[in-house]
């Protein structure tokens, strides 16, 4: 037999676990909010740009097939721009003390589609040596690269400056709260449910028609024991004052 859920029930079982799903809820966001202010170390990102053309010796206008050569070339050079010929370089002459590798993974290089412009985007936790290292690269680069490709067509478009007041990329504690809160409401809801599929106690009518298959033929009401005593009570005073009547 197949068993349905209505929508009463549900929120019936939301309601009974409502105090379980407010505290996992507060647990998670308090979590997340002390995670991302106290313990997360926040980072800054510097960006500067770099622009890949042929250099003219005219005043014409550009040839599109030399155009759609630099953009082929862009790919070739997201790649040469993280490689340990470029890394190593800057890593040496600003005395950073890592390995090329642990220099690559502070760096993302993206460009637009279609467009001869790349952005080269380093992450640490110093702004001023994520700037450091942003425009380090792009020198180094546009300086190695006549020797690596035999060719001049890179120049530096925008370099990357220290803001007054840097404000970090990640961790972004709002953002993780509200995470942390929409996370948690699932759990506590996800818990609540499965707390009460387990559950298999009889609580209701429909809980032993739903269990056994048995028809509920009648109910016996739980009656307090201070409504038994109030009840007495009445009953004995008003016997009382009928005796009272009858001896008068």
């Amino acid at each position: 037999m197949e068993e349905t859920i209505s929508l009463k029930e549900l929120f019936l079982t939301l309601k009974k676990r409502l105090g379980l799903i407010s505290i996992i809820t507060a647990l998670a966001v308090l979590v997340s909010g002390i995670i991302s202010y106290f313990f997360l170390t926040p980072i800054y990102q510097a960006s500067t740009q770099i622009l890949v053309n042929q250099a003219k010796n005219d005043q014409s206008a550009y040839n599109v097939g030399e155009v759609q050569t630099n953009l082929q070339l862009i790919n070739t050079y997201n790649v040469i721009i993280k490689s340990p010929a470029i890394l190593d370089i800057v890593n040496d002459e600003l005395e950073l003390g890592m390995s090329a590798h642990d220099l690559n993974q502070k760096i993302t290089v993206q460009s637009e589609q279609n467009s001869q412009v790349v952005n080269i985007l380093v992450q640490d936790e110093n702004p001023a040596q994520a700037v450091l290292i942003a425009n380090k690269i792009a020198a180094v680069f546009q300086k190695e690269i006549v020797d690596i490709m035999s060719v001049d067509n890179v120049k530096i478009l925008a370099k990357a400056n220290v803001a007054e007041n840097p404000a970090p990329i990640k961790p972004q504690p709002l953002l993780n709260i509200a995470i942390a809160l929409v996370v948690g409401l699932m759990a506590g809801v996800g818990l609540a449910f499965l707390l009460e599929y387990l559950d298999n106690t009889i609580k209701t009518e429909q809980d032993i028609e739903k269990q056994l298959g048995l028809t509920v033929l009648g109910t016996i009401t739980t009656i307090d024991d201070q409504v038994n005593s109030q009840r007495r009570s009445e009953r004995t005073s008003r016997g009382g004052v009928r005796a009272n009547g009858l001896e008068k």
